[in-house]
């Protein structure tokens, strides 16, 4: 990995199909900087860092039963939701600003994790 940030959390997600989902987390920006078959380390080189993993069962996480979901900050919210609208598994539902303070959209995964990509809408010109 690349420059690695002295303070800094990245998630390890089971996959089922770990070709399907690295292409789906290149599209959001993320490129593979170790691969190791069945274990793959992605980062955006912006502080965005996810381990890809399909070590568990050939069937898990189970369809509609997903546990998972993943907050993707950063200040391009509408930049990545018109590249996940062009590039990935049907239409994405435009950025809004949310009661919480953040400017955000929502999209799944191959495996259904969610995946929230935002910004704190007090940002947002």
């Amino acid at each position: 990995m690349t420059d690695i940030p002295s303070h800094h959390i990245a998630a390890i997600l089971p996959c089922s199909d770990l070709d399907a989902s690295t292409a789906f987390y290149e599209r959001l920006g993320l490129s593979v900087v170790s691969d190791h078959g069945s274990y793959r380390l992605l980062e955006d080189g912006k502080g965005w860092q996810l381990h890809l993993t399909n070590e568990a069962r050939p069937t898990w996480p189970e369809r509609d039963q997903n546990p998972f979901g993943l907050y993707l900050y950063s200040a391009d919210v509408d930049a990545l939701a018109a590249a996940a609208g062009d590039a990935i598994l049907g239409p994405v539902k435009a950025p809004a600003h949310k009661p919480w303070g953040m400017y955000e959209f929502a999209l799944s995964d191959p495996d259904e994790t969610l995946v929230r990509i935002g910004w704190p809408s007090r940002l947002i010109g």
